[in-house]
Order: structure tokens, then C-alpha cells, then sequence
């Protein structure tokens, strides 16, 4: 993204040196990185760093007006519907592609987003780590905005920990330890002092959640919530008995599970920017495109990817049995914009949003990034490839 900066990571990087730096990454919780991390991080230049921000703060504008949950109620499936929902989400995610528009220049596509939490521990370690083993400008972060380290972990203990005791505050999700982004768990743990708890875990009583806490009974009551409901159907059989978080429960939530229906697929078709490429609910569109190769369908309720078809025929419009689930999306045009030692990588950007209890807006704060040299951004498109992989924008200050 800035040739100078690529230029010289490029010239001084070595195996050797990548090696030292994974063994450092990997000391602090071992074992518990199982994605791969890419060589080398993404240097953003103000201009494109605005160019972000200026996308993002337009899809805000749509987040806080006033008509935004009437609009989004129902992206819920009444069977996942939560009761006592917040005012707004705590945090969001929106992931950009660094994309070639059709005059040539790089800029952002939006390609999803989401009312959910991501990697808002690691990332904050993880570009240490980094910094202690490539050189990094002074002038470029990992942080966004305002934010500088002490800022960032003040604000983001604010919003998951709030006014409560850390013991009556946990991180919930399904087998946390199981799961491919623990390191993330285990370095909220070490910055807020919150416990990764499963579900299998909880013990209600009435409407209150315990859990035991190195054997003694804790209230909970506050959850900075992992759990996606696709995700605990799919494993329900195996898990045995657990909580339903859906019902009334007196407890708080770090981001309410509603949210993560409200700002996702089912929010692109409201959003009109030259940065968000043109989105149609499937049973919306009255003549479907003639150009299909130009587009994505999507499921809309999905994650991490699943069911989403590339190229797209009018047989896949076809089997569609639930359009109003659906979503077609105007394909983007990926840059190979970074260079490697063999062939050019891809890359998307997440910009990550904390959003504290009183404020009017979220405010952007911390990125990751994955680069990709496959046909999609994922493990399956990168197998035994290098400079693929999980990593992080140092944007330039």
C-alpha cells in the first residue's frame, strides 16, 4: 500500500527472523494460536486510512438513525429473539476488501459487517509483537482514531467489564477452549481479568446465571457474549444440557445477541456508498441481472462464510426456496496489492467500532486484516500458500 514501506519489510525479512517472531507470538498462551499468521502486516497511508473511515461513518449514520431497528426487526428469526435488548450494540466489525475501482485506483468495498465482537484482545498484542521483531514506524498503529494503547484498553474494559466486578463479568461462547480464536479469549482475560466460561457451564436459578469460579459460585451478570446461535443449533445434540439464553434472564449483554441479526448481511441493501457495492434482497429484485458472473449470493443467515455462491447461474437463483433469506451483492474486483516473494497477495480489512453505554456514536479503535492469494479470503483458499493469513493494519498517523 505504500511502496517505501513494502520495499524495505521486503528487503529485511527472513525466515529466520518470521520464525523467532511466531515462537515469541506463540510463548505467551502456547498452543493456543491455531490459524495461520501471515509474514507480514499492511501499511495503510492517511488517504486510504480515510477512505475507510469515511465508508464506516456512513454506515453509522445508518446504524443511529432513529428508524434503524424498526427497519432491521426482522432481520431476528423469532426463534433466536432475545428479550431486554440495549439501546444499541457495543461493538461492530466491518470488513472492506482493498479493491480496484473501475478507474483504476485502490479503495475499500465493504464486503460484511457485524453487531458482534471480534479479535479485540489479540489484536492488541498480537502488533506488539510485531513491533518487536520487524521495524515499524513510529507514526503508524494498530489503533484508529484517537486511541493509543491506554486509551483503547480503558475504554474497551468500560464496555465488556462496565461498573461491575470482574468476577461477575464473563466471556461466554461454546467449548471456549476448543475454539480457533481462544488466543483472543485468553488475552481478554489477561487484560480485563474476565474467565472464558462455556455454556454447558451457566447454572440458573429464576432468572439469575451463576457460574463456578475456581469451585465457589459467582452471580453472573454481565456476559460479553462469543455465542452464535448458528453455531450452538448446529452442536446442540453434543452439547448435552445448557442454559437457553434466550429466555428473560436478569443479566446484561456485551453486545446483546439481537445485534448481531440487526448490523449484518441483512443491513447492506439499506446502505447507499460509492464504498458498498450495490446489495438486492433475492425476493426483492424484480428482474433478476443478466450479468450474474458479476455477482454473489449470500445467505442471510450464515457465518463465517457458509453457503455463499461465487459464481453465480440462474440455477442457483433457482433452488432458492426462501429468497426474503437471500441477498445478491454486487461483486469486487480484489487488488493483488501486496507483493511478496513469489505472487501478489489480496487482502481484507476489518475495522473494529467500541461503542460505550451513553455515547451517541461507536467510535473506530483497533483492525485486523487477512491476506489471501486463493479465490476467496479463507483457510481453504490458502492451503500451502506463504504471506497468507491472519495479520494487522499499521495505519499511518
Amino acid at each position: 500500500m505504500i511502496p517505501s514501506l513494502r520495499k524495505a519489510f521486503n528487503e529485511s525479512f527472513t525466515v529466520e527472523r518470521y520464525e523467532k517472531f511466531l515462537a515469541d507470538l506463540n510463548s505467551l498462551h502456547p498452543g493456543a494460536i491455531e490459524f495461520r499468521v501471515a509474514e507480514t502486516p499492511v501499511f495503510i497511508s492517511k488517504e486510504f486510512g480515510n477512505k475507510l473511515i469515511d465508508a464506516c461513518e456512513s454506515i453509522v449514520d445508518v446504524i443511529v438513525d432513529a428508524d434503524f431497528k424498526k427497519l432491521t426487526d426482522k432481520a431476528i428469526p423469532k426463534s433466536d429473539y432475545v428479550p431486554n435488548e440495549n439501546a444499541h450494540t457495543h461493538m461492530i466489525a466491518f470488513d472492506f476488501g482493498i479493491c480496484i475501482s473501475d478507474n483504476g485506483e485502490l479503495e475499500p468495498q465493504l464486503i460484511e459487517m457485524q453487531g458482534f465482537p471480534t479479535l479485540f484482545g489479540f489484536q492488541v498484542y498480537y502488533p506488539e509483537v510485531i513491533q518487536k521483531h520487524f521495524k515499524i514506524p513510529a507514526n503508524f498503529s494498530q489503533y484508529l482514531g484517537t486511541y493509543d494503547r491506554e486509551s483503547y484498553l480503558k475504554d474497551l474494559n468500560k464496555v465488556i467489564v462496565g461498573d461491575h466486578a470482574t468476577e461477575n463479568v464473563i466471556l461466554l461462547e461454546i467449548k471456549p477452549h476448543e475454539q480457533k480464536t481462544r488466543i483472543d479469549f485468553y488475552c481478554t482475560q489477561d487484560y480485563l481479568g474476565i474467565k472464558p466460561v462455556c455454556i454447558t457451564e451457566l447454572i440458573k436459578e429464576g432468572k439469575k446465571l451463576y457460574y463456578l469460579n475456581e469451585g465457589v459460585k459467582t452471580e453472573v451478570k454481565r456476559i460479553y457474549n462469543r455465542v452464535i446461535f448458528d453455531d450452538l443449533h448446529a452442536q446442540k445434540d453434543k452439547l448435552g444440557d445448557f442454559v437457553d439464553i434466550r429466555e428473560d434472564l436478569e443479566v446484561e449483554w456485551v453486545p446483546h445477541p439481537n445485534w448481531f441479526y440487526r448490523i449484518s448481511k441483512y443491513t447492506l441493501p439499506l446502505i447507499k456508498h460509492p464504498y458498498v457495492p450495490a446489495t438486492y434482497f433475492l425476493n426483492e429484485i424484480k428482474q433478476i441481472p443478466a450479468d450474474l458472473e458479476n455477482y454473489v449470493l449470500k445467505p442471510l443467515f450464515s457465518f463465517a462464510g457458509q453457503g455463499v455462491v461465487i459464481d453465480v447461474t440462474q440455477a442457483d437463483i433457482d433452488k432458492v426456496k426462501d429468497p426474503e433469506n437471500w441477498i445478491l451483492q454486487k461483486k469486487v474486483k480484489y487488488a493483488d496489492v501486496i507483493e511478496t516473494p513469489d505472487v501478489p497477495a489480496k487482502a481484507e480489512i476489518r475495522m473494529m467500532y467500541v461503542w460505550k453505554e451513553g455515547d451517541v456514536r461507536p467510535k473506530p479503535a483497533i483492525n485486523l486484516a487477512r491476506l489471501s492469494k486463493g479465490k476467496m479470503i479463507g483457510v481453504r483458499y490458502n492451503m500451502n500458500k506463504e504471506w497468507v493469513g491472519g495479520s494487522v493494519c499499521f495505519f499511518e498517523h
